[in-house]
């Protein structure tokens, strides 16, 4: 237990206990996989996985998404090719979709001869936790059964392509992609932020972000630099590159394509 924090946060942020069960050692172990063994994925395997993504909670029990799965090696490619500097993608053998979906909800109205009267701002948001939160069960899931996944906010720079490449009708959107297979290879553990930044007890106090910093930085070796023919070619802390990301404006015709595909987001 004590190694997992350690490899979480560089040190200890608390005392651990003694003992934890194997689940939670295995979600304190999660890491990305970029590196996928041609192995095939058993279907039966995959099911479950997907199962387990749709034990996630939903809210009020609307269930709010929608999963693509994707195994066409063509379609998968087209992705993979769009997004261009993840080829990771290409070589898993399942890449799943996370959509959020209000269009299920219209039809169940419609179905039951009622309006459908909540296409609003709150209705995006839940469509968007929804997805989240089935996507996180299904990273858990798959690190259970041993195989790697990585998630790809980066579906969404696409989504003028991707939307019809998966027929996606109004009212359903990509929120993340997830490449799923055995590894070949994970990735180290990712540090974290240490506690004291995260986890604010009884009120919000971010008065110890700057001095956190720096050691937070120091776990972490210089990053790819973010937005090079903006800022510079030199690599950068986890903090600066992430300053360099956030420094720049992305997806920024996000809002007006949601609107095209149905969404009022009043």
């Amino acid at each position: 237990m004590s190694d997992l924090l350690k490899a979480r946060y560089g040190a200890l942020p608390f005392e651990a206990p003694a003992d934890i069960p194997a689940g939670l050692a295995m979600i304190l172990d999660r890491r990305v996989t970029r590196k996928y063994a041609d192995k095939p994925l058993d279907e039966a395997l995959l099911n479950t996985v997907l199962a387990a993504a749709q034990s996630s909670p939903s809210k009020s029990d609307l269930q709010q998404y929608s999963i693509i799965l994707l195994r066409d090696r063509a379609k998968i490619a087209a992705i993979a090719g769009w997004i261009g500097t993840m080829p990771w993608i290409a070589a898993a053998p399942v890449l799943l979709i996370f959509c959020g979906d209000m269009r299920r909800g219209q039809r169940i109205c419609d179905i039951h001869g009622r309006e459908h009267a909540n296409n609003n701002m709150d209705t995006f948001l839940n469509c968007t936790v929804d997805a989240a939160s089935a996507m996180a069960h299904a990273i858990l899931a798959a690190e259970a059964a041993g195989l790697g996944t990585c998630p790809i906010s980066y579906v969404r720079n696409h989504n003028e392509k991707i939307a019809p490449l998966l027929a996606l009708p109004k009212g359903v959107f990509p929120v993340a992609g997830l490449s799923l297979g055995w590894p070949e290879a994970r990735e180290k553990v990712s540090p974290r932020l240490p506690p004291s930044v995260v986890v604010h007890r009884e009120t919000y106090d971010d008065s110890g972000l700057e001095a956190a910093l720096a050691p937070y930085d120091a776990l972490r070796p210089p990053g790819k630099p973010r937005y090079p023919e903006v800022f510079g070619p030199a690599s950068e802390t986890w903090s600066a590159n992430a300053s360099r990301q956030l420094g720049v404006p992305e997806r920024a015709g996000f809002r007006a394509w949601l609107r095209h595909r149905g969404f009022a987001l009043d």
